[in-house]
């Protein structure tokens, strides 16, 4: 027992930790627009006058970045951009389960748009093969937070609890889930743990 109140004392300890990095990564965001000089207008980025500019002058030509580009990057392209047939498959299976059965068992849906962050293309010092890269590795990243939040959500509410194994960069709910064989609070706290997905989602 005692183990267990020192863990939730860490736990909460954490999520303060983490509500303090997140101003800090705001207030940075913030002083880094005004260095490189943007803003931000409904969600698009804006540049200053001039900056465009000066950025379009800084970037490598084409044909200058194929040309330096190894042999090995270029026959492996296809491979890596023929991963966003498997994606896509991903991406609208994901949203059609939530979308269906989190209907269905109550669980307040995940926004998607608050994972998809794309917004590197509109650097002008990228060329188009770098911009079309940027847009790939930040819908994939995006992609793969947002279905792993509904899959976070759907073991909240069928299954919460705890490996008998540490588990590697667990998500952020697992650590309050239930200890692994405690059959009593699993029948007494179920319905907890659904409730909580909803009182979360009020409180955001």
């Amino acid at each position: 027992m005692q183990a267990k109140t020192r863990l939730d004392d860490i736990l909460a300890r954490l999520r303060e930790t983490e509500k303090e990095l997140e101003q800090e990564l705001d207030k940075l965001l913030a002083s880094k627009r005004e260095q490189f000089n943007y803003s931000l207008s409904r969600g698009k980025v804006v540049f200053e006058r001039g900056v465009r500019l000066w950025q379009r002058q800084q970037r490598t030509g084409l044909w200058l970045y194929l040309r330096k580009a190894p042999l090995a990057y270029i026959l492996s392209a296809p491979l890596i951009y023929g991963m966003i047939i498997p994606l896509l498959i991903l991406d609208l299976c994901t949203t059609l389960y939530q979308h269906i059965c989190f209907r269905i068992y109550h669980i307040p849906r995940v926004r998607r748009s608050e994972y998809m962050v794309i917004d590197r293309h509109h650097l002008a010092y990228l060329n188009i093969i770098e911009k079309f890269n940027c847009l790939y590795c930040g819908y994939g990243n995006g992609l793969m937070a947002y279905a792993r939040e509904v899959v976070a959500r759907t073991e909240q509410y069928w299954c919460p609890i705890k490996h008998a194994r540490r588990v590697l960069d667990p998500h952020s709910r697992a650590q309050r889930f239930l200890d692994y064989g405690d059959s009593t609070a699993w029948h007494e706290n179920l319905q907890k743990f659904r409730q909580q997905l909803t009182d979360d989602s009020e409180a955001r």
